[in-house]
């Protein structure tokens, strides 16, 4: 059964722009700059059938590409914090195509998406890391000149239960354009 998820591919020179930024926080386990992404929405564990619904429903999506911009880091999870992400900004674009996958994956009886959304690239999980290592980290790395692209298509990832981050395999691809 794969594990679905929609989602913006991040450039690779952007990519090595963010992995500059692995190292020296303990507890992190970095994610290859190969898996770097935006989920747009999280499917889950879907069945083959299912899967093929997903994926040619996806191709109904009509959008204009949109510019994407990164921002600074911050970190999840409040006093015990689980991520240290690159922010995206939140532009109409970008949420309005969220919203749309949002209602899709709900047209076909999935159940809604739990949490907001706030679109970030993660580029580390945590796992006992204090808060003040990652103030610490945040301090130090946190700021980065704000990197732009054009996201020209939006893909369907599948992962394999693994901890970590990847290795994420593109399984279809929908051009954005009008």
């Amino acid at each position: 059964m794969p594990r679905l998820f929609t989602g913006l591919e991040i450039p690779a020179e952007i990519g090595h722009t963010l992995s500059s930024l692995r190292g020296g926080l303990p507890g992190a386990r970095w994610i290859d700059p190969e898996n770097y992404h935006l989920t747009l929405r999280f499917i889950g564990d879907i069945d083959g059938i299912a899967a093929n619904e997903i994926a040619s429903m996806l191709f109904r999506v009509n959008r204009k590409p949109f510019e994407v911009a990164l921002q600074g880091l911050s970190s999840f999870g409040g006093r015990k914090p689980r991520a240290v992400v690159a922010q995206v900004a939140p532009s109409r674009p970008l949420i309005e195509l969220q919203a749309e996958l949002e209602r899709l994956m709900q047209r076909i009886g999935l159940d809604p998406e739990g949490r907001k959304f706030t679109p970030h690239v993660t580029l580390a999980r945590l796992r006992d890391a204090s808060n003040m290592d990652v103030a610490d980290y945040l301090s130090v790395r946190g700021y980065f000149p704000t990197r732009v692209f054009t996201a020209s298509r939006f893909v369907l990832f599948s992962s394999r239960a693994t901890t970590g981050g990847g290795p994420y395999v593109i399984e279809g691809s929908y051009a954005l354009g009008a």
